[in-house]
């Protein structure tokens, strides 16, 4: 990373639902700005696989709500008490909402179907099964988040300070996007 650049946020949140590009955009920053990656997601899944849950199959809804709670409670930590990280994690930006010094990115994508050929790429699935994972997963998570933290649209637009289209824009612009917000020239 350049030494002189002095970024406007010390951490990043990258937020979105299922393949939007949260990943591909966290990889590239973390190239660029050299800060450290935190993959929520990641560790989600490697918490899933010690309790035997496929999470093609189930999600949110086998997690204890004590664990939900201390996920959240360990996102609020790090974005409060560090910098230099880019974080990813679905709900990163709504938690983030109130938190100074962060830069709170929502990826969206318009059109589903990319969606589900991004995930029937990158997963090897047939389409039928990438749309039933997706909708199973999304539901599933929305419900044991409202049930948690109340009746939010957690990817509203007005809990976040970027919001970028990935069917609009490829890696490389949605990126510059994020460093342009950042100060980064």
């Amino acid at each position: 990373m350049d030494s002189s650049f002095i970024p406007k946020y010390r951490i990043v949140t990258i937020s979105g639902k299922i393949a939007v590009g949260t990943s591909t955009l966290a990889k590239n920053l973390n190239k660029i700005l050299g800060w450290k990656h935190i993959n929520v997601g990641a560790m989600q899944r490697e918490f899933d696989r010690k309790q035997g849950i496929n999470e093609n199959k189930q999600g949110a809804a086998s997690r204890s709500d004590d664990h939900e709670r201390n996920m959240e409670a360990m996102t609020m930590d790090m974005l409060k008490n560090k910098s230099n990280i880019i974080y990813e994690a679905w709900l990163s930006g709504f938690v983030a909402r109130e938190v100074k010094g962060v830069l709170k990115v929502l990826l969206v994508c318009s059109h589903d179907d990319i969606r589900v050929d991004r995930v029937v790429n990158r997963d090897g699935l047939s389409v039928d099964e990438a749309k039933a994972w997706m909708k199973q997963r999304e539901e599933e998570n929305i419900k044991k988040w409202q049930k948690l933290y109340g009746n939010f649209d957690f990817w509203d637009s007005k809990f976040y300070d970027l919001v970028i289209d990935t069917y609009q824009t490829g890696p490389m612009e949605t990126m510059g996007k994020v460093l342009d917000k950042l100060g980064k020239k």
